[in-house]
């Protein structure tokens, strides 16, 4: 949700279903004043909510972000989605900070993950 500049470059771990996921994603405006600080408050306040369990996000080189929240069950989702802060947010970014944005919200039947083991490190060619 915030400019992500640090975020790690991995995947949230695919949890056992049934989970639920909200896909926002936005093109935004040229004025972004406040919009950083407002994302990592609601970072924050996310990041409390009981059943959150992550948060994916990517921008392609258009523009287009695309943010996908994880919740373990339909009750933590609608927490976030009625939190007070959270709506004021909403309603700051389609007033000032989108120029258009979808949300999608789908519950999870099936998940699974990989990672690619690490080769041995051996002494250098020589």
């Amino acid at each position: 949700m915030n400019d992500h500049a640090e975020a790690p470059v991995l995947p949230v771990e695919a949890f056992e279903p049934p989970y639920y996921v909200a896909v926002f994603t936005a093109v935004r405006t040229p004025d972004q004043s406040g919009y950083s600080e407002t994302n990592a408050r609601m970072e924050e306040l996310v990041r409390d909510i009981p059943g959150y369990l992550g948060m994916d996000y990517a921008q392609s080189p258009g523009g287009l972000a695309i943010t996908v929240g994880y919740f373990r069950d339909a009750e933590a989702l609608s927490e976030w989605r009625t939190n007070v802060e959270h709506r004021a947010a909403q309603k700051r970014g389609q007033a000032e900070w989108y120029r258009n944005y979808t949300l999608h919200v789908a519950k999870v039947e099936r998940s699974h993950g990989f990672t690619r083991a690490e080769a041995p490190q051996g002494p250098p060619a020589g």
